[in-house]
């Protein structure tokens, strides 16, 4: 079967004057046009291609890698703005479609979104959609717990910090007080759960449990340091803007973090810089 919005794994037909048709097993077949076809393709062999339909709404095969395939979610830039919807850049030819009624809140010509990629089976066409709550769960299902390591995408900000989209699935929340580092919509990162409330929603962190307590830049320099094979070259003698350029923050900060790292016996302090404790 082949897979309108999704990589497909096909073999090679048969080359024709506008590029070789490919096919699977249930004797379904789609052309990759010309310019996509690798010097070395030959016929029977296996080739991965990404479906989608073309100008025309005739499923098309590229070996182009989209930014967002079928039923997930990414972001993507406004390239365009019509009467009847926004066009998205995601990598491809053809620009993906969001729908005037599938727009959260009118889309701007170049800024980015987080998009969700949704199939309409009535036109047989790929559309976005930036409606984020409305596709995704409130509540984390069972299988989350406190301390767990997730995959967040920032999709919206709010009142109380940044809303993200956790492993595709639900929604948990970074509050703005408890972050150290900017983050914006679109940002992907590998987060936290701080806590599963009563009701099953999920506060997350963008440091491990147990480091999250820290102060923010605590927490910064023991990033840095597991991230630095547990070794950074700083001391307090250390010039200023060194301090700044590889953690940035002042040398009154990184002396007060510095020291509570080491009250907490989480960091040894010698000569030549600071070294991560055995965790």
């Amino acid at each position: 079967m082949i897979t309108i919005g999704r990589k497909n794994r096909l073999t090679a037909l048969r080359l024709t004057s506008v590029g070789m048709f490919l096919g699977d097993d249930d004797g379904n077949d789609i052309l990759l046009p010309n310019k996509y076809v690798p010097a070395d393709l030959r016929e029977d062999d296996e080739i991965e291609v990404f479906v989608y339909t073309d100008s025309e709404d005739r499923p098309i095969a590229t070996t182009l890698r989209p930014a967002v395939e079928r039923d997930q979610f990414g972001a993507l830039q406004c390239v365009a703005n019509t009467s009847f919807g926004a066009f998205m850049d995601w990598g491809l030819e053809k620009d993906l479609l969001v729908p005037l009624q599938e727009q959260q809140e009118p889309l701007t010509i170049g800024r980015w979104y987080v998009v969700y990629c949704g199939y309409d089976k009535q036109s047989g066409r790929l559309i976005g959609s930036t409606r984020i709550n409305t596709l995704i769960d409130d509540e984390a299902p069972d299988t989350i717990n406190e301390g767990d390591e997730v995959e967040a995408l920032v999709y919206e900000r709010t009142d109380l910090g940044l809303n993200a989209i956790v492993n595709g699935q639900f929604r948990g929340l970074f509050y703005a007080n408890e972050l150290f580092k900017p983050l914006r919509n679109g940002d992907r990162l590998r987060a936290y759960v701080k806590r599963v409330r009563d009701d099953r929603r999920v506060d997350l962190s963008v440091q491990p449990i147990g480091v999250a307590s820290l102060e923010p830049n605590a927490a910064t320099i023991l990033a840095k340091l597991r991230a630095s094979d547990g070794f950074l070259p700083l001391t307090d003698a250390s010039d200023p803007q060194l301090i700044y350029r590889a953690l940035e923050m002042s040398k009154k900060a990184f002396k007060k973090a510095v020291g509570t790292l080491y009250k907490d016996r989480k960091i040894d302090i010698k000569t030549d810089g600071i070294y991560l404790k055995s965790e």
